[in-house]
């Protein structure tokens, strides 16, 4: 048997000691020598640990750890005491007794002092005591049963102190229960706090004291919602609490405000981008952009190309309701203009219908309606058909003023379905001014009658541009000859499109400016022998000048940021004047061109005479003034200038006179749904409508008067910078039927420009890589395009136009629209 051996915390071997006694024979007791007493605290091991070889301080080291695990054992014990203290004190609670006989209420003491109850109980007896509702007597009962009456008023007062200390160690009790219950982990409970109110649970700010719904099946949303939008709270979240610059406003500065992520607003962010610019839905796909994106916000998560397209259609619903209450609650007429495009892509028809108006702030509004697509056959029913339910569909079939149509057979026939279709009443003079011809297309038809005669003349500049753009090398090599010669290149030489006249008149334009670097490459190059010779570049020069003219007059036709129709007159009767001027030229060549360009402007112009006119007069600068001014000189006799002065005069009174009638129909209606008095009314009946008759008297002779009065008034400056919008936005009051007839009249634009704008961006949209898209989602692409670029156009200045460009535009900053340079 080993012997046994002992160590001291202290890592010394210890001294053992053996004492026989009856009570207790073979007691030991150890001893340390560094202490020279007893140690209890020595660590008793066998022989078998001392065979493990243990080192003084691994022994010192492991005392310590069973130290720490014996004080950790003393604190369990005491938190075992205080638990069964806190057991018995409820059980001490649930002690409370209550009466149930609807008069006394029962309480119960224990261990009462004598003196508390009188003489009826014992000390250390339990008593239970009785007391009726109004606290007149105390009836005690001790162990044996006896009862005894006691003086209540005495004894009341330790009774309810009793009572209320019971009654709150309960309610703290019953707290700490229902708190154990749940626990609440959401962080913002620190901003909240639950009380009870009428038994229901709330949840109370702690800045505004508001309360809010705290059940469980509520959720936490609704108090998020409040924290970020209390008005009290001054300590934001640190956590994302930082500084972001908004862009640029139309005041030209820029808010700076805190920012905090939002997911969800991150999204649908997304999404309107990839709307506004054109960006291709599988952009979400990309490495880079997901890396781009993790880059900014790591917390974002890229949606997936389906969840994209379900966030385009959203919004697409959105603006679309947006869009349909903006023209419902418009009171003025809408104008239609709409076009036919083949994608070339996908070789199916698309319709273009914008709608444009003027708002109640007097501004030129147009949105893009519907892009929708046509099947084949493109005829006049179906596309009749196709326009008309979508005016119905957004409920302004009602409110059209005129379509703006190109000009051509399919198109006349259109009108006359539509028409046809709807109630003529409710059209401007019956639907005499529903059609509306695009000036620009007109404008194509005549230059390309005249460029017919001089095709041949221009035929070897065409094959001059053709041939130094082929290739590229070609192109290196006139720049190098244009730089010789110090001709900058800030223009690029570009190929005509035979079927659009301004695109030959640009490269014409273009052409001339390099003509001495033709001369030049000319004496080097063998292989280009298309030069013109001199008297074929004074004729293109000459060409060139009088199309001029035609190009300024479509570019301002084509604006859509401002009104096109009080510039009508002025634009299309000085090309008329220029066409009698060239037609007298001595060049026999430009002489042919001007006759046969005069032969097409008759045919077309002469049919929108009537509204060319109503637009003339309505701008304060022209009136009349400028027809008697201009017809005599067009016209050659003061006779036949008279009477196409009275021709428009007599076409703007009667246009005045259907918005009269209109406008007093509606006063009628309205006079004769308010209730009469009765010093207006006789027992005969005889003059019971005698104030609608002298109202009627009053309007008419004020409408007269008031077109009158502004067709003498002085006409405004004709150099004055004029904004014929708020001119009459401003003069109301004083001709409020003319008003109303403007706001209609400069609505209604004189080009499809607007519906072929949509189709510069369609050969982006609908290309290869789209060409898999649903129709559903092209219309959704380009109609939400449209919505959202009009409201970042109202909102940002004129230094921000690149926040509203496609990818089809892309240039590199100063170099825009040089092809040349590298």
């Amino acid at each position: 048997m080993s012997s046994e051996v002992v160590y001291c915390k202290c890592g010394k071997e210890a001294t053992i000691r053996t004492s026989y006694t009856s009570r207790n024979p073979g007691h030991r007791s150890y001893s340390c020598p560094a202490k020279g007493s007893d140690c209890k605290g020595c660590i008793k091991w066998v022989n078998e640990r001392k065979q493990m070889d243990l080192t003084p301080g691994l022994l010192k080291a492991i005392n310590v750890l069973e130290d720490s695990n014996e004080k950790l054992l003393n604190s369990n014990n005491e938190l075992k005491a205080k638990l069964k203290a806190s057991e018995d004190q409820r059980k001490k609670n649930q002690e409370l007794l209550g009466c149930r006989d609807g008069n006394q209420t029962r309480t119960r003491w224990e261990n009462p002092k004598p003196e508390t109850f009188g003489t009826g109980t014992g000390t250390g007896k339990r008593v239970w005591g009785l007391m009726d509702k109004e606290g007149e007597e105390v009836i005690c009962c001790d162990s044996s049963n006896t009862h005894t009456h006691v003086d209540s008023n005495k004894h009341v007062q330790d009774t309810n102190q009793s009572q209320e200390q019971t009654h709150s160690n309960t309610h703290e009790y019953v707290t700490k229960t229902e708190e154990k219950k749940r626990k609440l982990t959401s962080l913002v409970w620190d901003h909240f706090k639950k009380i009870k109110i009428n038994g229901e649970e709330k949840a109370e700010c702690n800045y505004c004291k508001s309360k809010l719904g705290a059940k469980s099946k509520n959720g936490t949303k609704h108090l998020h919602a409040h924290l970020k939008s209390c008005p009290n709270r001054k300590n934001k979240d640190l956590r994302q609490q930082v500084l972001s610059m908004n862009q640029i406003n139309t005041s030209g500065n820029s808010d700076i405000s805190c920012y905090s992520f939002d997911g969800d607003i991150s999204r649908r962010d997304l999404a309107e981008m990839i709307i506004a610019h054109g960006y291709p839905l599988s952009i979400v796909e990309h490495h880079g952009f997901r890396k781009f994106v993790r880059g900014l916000q790591p917390f974002f998560k890229v949606p997936s190309r389906n969840t994209l397209k379900s966030d385009v259609l959203k919004i697409y619903d959105y603006e679309k309701q947006k869009t349909m209450r903006i023209l419902e609650k418009n009171p003025s007429r809408i104008a239609i203009t709409t076009d036919m495009w083949t994608s070339s892509n996908q070789k199916k028809g698309f319709m273009a219908i914008t709608t444009h108006f003027i708002d109640d702030s007097w501004e030129m509004q147009s949105r893009v309606m519907r892009f929708i697509y046509v099947p084949c056959p493109h005829t006049a029913e179906v596309l009749a058909n196709v326009l008309y339910e979508s005016l119905c569909d957004w409920n302004i079939d009602r409110k059209v003023s005129t379509i703006t149509v190109d000009n051509c057979t399919t198109n006349d026939l259109l009108i006359q379905l539509l028409l046809d279709k709807l109630s003529l009443s409710d059209l401007i003079l019956g639907g005499r001014l529903f059609h509306m011809r695009c000036c620009a297309h007109i404008l194509n038809l005549i230059v390309q009658d005249g460029l017919s005669i001089i095709a041949v003349a221009i035929e070897k500049v065409r094959d001059s541009v053709s041939f130094w753009t082929a290739t590229q090398k070609r192109i290196e090599k006139f720049e190098a000859a244009a730089h010789h010669l110090a001709i900058p290149t800030s223009k690029a030489l570009s190929l005509d499109v035979k079927t659009r006249w301004n695109s030959t008149y640009l490269m014409l334009n273009v052409a001339i400016i390099y003509k001495d670097v033709f001369k030049r490459l000319k004496q080097r190059d063998a292989q280009y022998n298309s030069l013109p010779s001199e008297k074929e570049w004074n004729l293109a020069s000459s060409i060139c000048q009088k199309l001029k003219i035609f190009h300024e007059v479509t570019e301002l036709f084509s604006g859509t940021k401002y009104p096109t129709a009080n510039k009508f007159f002025k634009s299309v009767y000085e090309i008329k004047f220029a066409l009698d001027i060239w037609s007298l030229d001595d060049d026999q060549v430009i002489k042919d061109m001007a006759n046969k360009m005069i032969l097409k402007y008759n045919k077309y112009w002469s049919v929108i005479h009537g509204f060319m006119g109503v637009a003339a007069i309505l701008d304060p600068r022209y009136k009349l003034t400028i027809m008697k001014f201009s017809f005599p000189k067009l016209y050659g006799s003061d006779e036949g200038a008279k009477a196409e002065i009275e021709k428009h005069r007599k076409f703007m009174y009667e246009l005045f006179e259907d918005y009269k009638t209109k406008g007093y129909e509606n006063v009628r209606n309205q006079d004769h749904s308010r209730p009469t008095s009765n010093n207006n009314t006789s027992e005969s009946g005889l003059f019971d409508d005698y104030s609608s008759y002298v109202a009627e008297e009053n309007t008419s002779g004020g409408l007269i008067l008031e077109l009158d009065h502004y067709l003498e008034e002085k006409v405004c400056s004709p150099n004055m910078d004029l904004d014929i919008l708020a001119w009459w936005k401003t003069n109301g009051l004083k001709y409020p039927i003319l008003q109303k007839i403007a706001r209609d009249i400069l609505a209604i634009p004189i080009t499809t420009v607007a519906s072929e704008s949509s189709f510069s961006t369609s050969g982006r949209l609908i290309s290869p890589h789209r060409s898999r898209l649903h129709l559903s989602t092209v219309e959704a692409l380009m109609c939400a395009q449209s919505w959202l670029l009009n409201e970042i156009k109202a909102t940002y200045s004129k230094e921000t136009e690149a926040y509203c460009q496609t990818i089809e535009y892309e240039y590199d900053g100063d170099d825009e629209g040089n092809d040349l340079k590298e």
